[in-house]
This record gives C-alpha cells, structure tokens and sequence, in this order.
C-alpha cells in the first residue's frame, strides 16, 4: 500500500483527489460481545453495564448498555451524537430536561452536548439497548469531550 505523506493546506485543495484503497483491517467480526465481559471503568463511570463491539473502525463506536431494574444513570454530556435501539425494557432518557419514553424496538436520538440520562421503568426487569455513536471520529480530531455530573462539575 502508498502512503502519502505529502501534507495539504487549504490552498492545495486542488490537488486531493480521492484514491481510495482497500485496507484489510485486523478483524472483520466481534464474535458474542457480552460473552467478552462488560467493559470495567465505563461500566464503574456510567454506573450501568457497558459491552463494547470491538471492531477497528475509526468513525463509529457501537456499544450494548444495560440498565438495571429501577436505574437511573448520572446526567452526562459529550461532543458526540448518540443513537440508541433499545433491545428490551422500558424506560425513558431524559435530554435537556425532556422525558423521551422507549420501550423495545423504538431509537432514541441524543444530540451533542446534551445533558441526558436514563431510567429502566421496571423494578423487575432489565433494559438493554444498542448505542452508536460518532465518538472514535471526534476522537481521532481531537475533540471528543464527556462531562459527567458529579465527577467533573
């Protein structure tokens, strides 16, 4: 494979002509991603389980998150934009003081820099829901940032 080193400034707009290239990536699949075991410190931080797909893509993270029966998780902000499926339960996430109620099957949308956190509904039952987000790309540029409530306010 070529790699191009030359560096390009606004003025070389001109001459970036895309050449695109096929780069085999390390793996292609994360084979039964709860079985790998929650991941700890984002589990500890959020305070609610946290699985995370590990694939090598630098744009986009895609997580699996669980709520417990009855939780309510710290509200938090961060620089990138979240889409959550929800998988089972029901519950609510609330974005900048709005109550948004899911349930299985439904996605929630969660705009950057909002202040959100969600409830599982159930007393019984856990939640569980797909999260992606645009996180490694932001990342990658510098300029991902995550505030939680209570640790950095």
């Amino acid at each position: 494979m070529e790699v191009t080193t030359q560096q390009f400034s606004s003025k070389d707009f001109h001459q970036t002509f895309a050449r695109p290239v096929y780069v085999k990536p390390e793996k292609l699949i994360h084979r039964n991603v709860e079985q790998a075991g929650e991941h700890n410190q984002f589990s500890t931080e959020r305070k609610h389980p946290v699985f995370f797909v590990d694939l090598p893509t630098k744009n986009v993270s895609m997580t699996i998150g669980g709520l417990l029966p009855g939780q309510l998780t710290n509200r938090h902000r961060h620089t990138y934009e979240t889409v959550l499926y929800v998988l089972e339960g029901k519950g609510y996430t609330e974005v900048e003081g709005e109550k948004v109620e899911w349930q299985a099957g439904d996605a929630v949308y969660i705009p950057s820099w909002a202040w959100h956190r969600h409830q599982n509904l159930s007393d019984t039952e856990p939640a569980r829901y797909l999260a992606c987000e645009n996180a490694p790309q932001l990342q990658n540029l510098g300029v991902a940032l995550r505030e939680e409530e209570g640790r950095d306010l």
